[in-house]
């Protein structure tokens, strides 16, 4: 199996989308419920949601035939087939779909190469917004728009990344204490937030805003973001040699047995 191969048209398959969200992302879409986790940002899905979908499958299906791969896309029900192949394609077509409804930046593409235990292999995201693509390759680092991404601590401050802002969070005062900590630990002046993006842009900003993290808390309530969440970002930052783990510090499950969810287990990504 040829991974540079694979990644080429991963990317082809992620600007095809992207073209489709910019196309569209000035227009009023009609916004339908599906069945999703605890969070109104992961009931709702448009048209441009399965039409970019529709675009990626175009480019990955002839993979899966080729190679034999499997695959599993957020509007796509799960058919099992990623436990039976050796590696599937995880996709969201996009992520970030509340963000693109209210017209304000936060939505993306991800797209990830995964082996049934779960190593990602491949891991590409494109950001329409400012047309900025991320791609990384097990074992051969990387690159954003074709350039090899190094990172850089550009603040004297802890970035803290989130879907919603901290005073809106459950348990805000625990993840203020956890972030104190940090700051103490790293003799940093203070936090500033960035809020308001899908999971997958927000690893990206931690990327680029560090000293920075992102975290959720193990929950019990279905949601937490779902595998495609999280598929490609964990590659980049593997690649990287930056945590992207459970929020014990463990392995994420990326292809775990009883669904997509990852509330089981919560995230932590950081670049301190």
């Amino acid at each position: 199996m040829d991974l540079l191969q694979l990644n080429n048209i991963a990317i082809k398959a992620a600007l095809s989308a992207g073209k489709v969200i910019q196309k569209h992302r000035n227009n009023d879409v009609s916004v339908k419920k599906k069945e999703g986790g605890a969070s109104y940002a992961s009931q709702v899905v448009t048209e441009v949601d399965i039409a970019c979908e529709k675009a990626i499958l175009s480019h990955i299906l002839p993979t899966c035939d080729q190679f034999g791969l499997a695959f599993l896309s957020e509007e796509t029900k799960d058919d099992g087939s990623r436990f039976e192949e050796d590696f599937f394609w995880c996709i969201d077509p996009m992520d970030g779909t509340l963000a693109f409804i209210n017209k304000q930046p936060g939505f993306s593409v991800s797209i990830a190469l995964v082996a049934k235990d779960g190593t990602p292999y491949i891991g590409v995201v494109f950001d329409p917004s400012t047309n900025t693509l991320y791609h990384a390759i097990k074992g051969r680092g990387v690159f954003k728009n074709g350039s090899l991404l190094k990172i850089k601590h550009i603040n004297d401050y802890l970035t803290y990344v989130t879907d919603r802002k901290l005073k809106d969070t459950i348990r805000s005062a625990e993840i203020e204490r956890l972030l104190n900590e940090n700051i103490e630990k790293f003799s940093l002046k203070g936090v500033k937030e960035i809020a308001g993006s899908g999971s997958v842009l927000n690893a990206i900003h931690v990327l680029e805003n560090g000293p920075a993290c992102m975290l959720k808390f193990p929950k019990k309530e279905s949601g937490g973001g779902s595998i495609w969440d999280f598929a490609a970002t964990a590659c980049i930052y593997k690649e990287l040699g930056l945590p992207a783990t459970n929020f014990e510090g463990g392995r994420l499950d990326l292809n775990r047995k009883d669904g997509t969810f990852m509330n089981h287990e919560g995230v932590f990504y950081s670049n301190l």
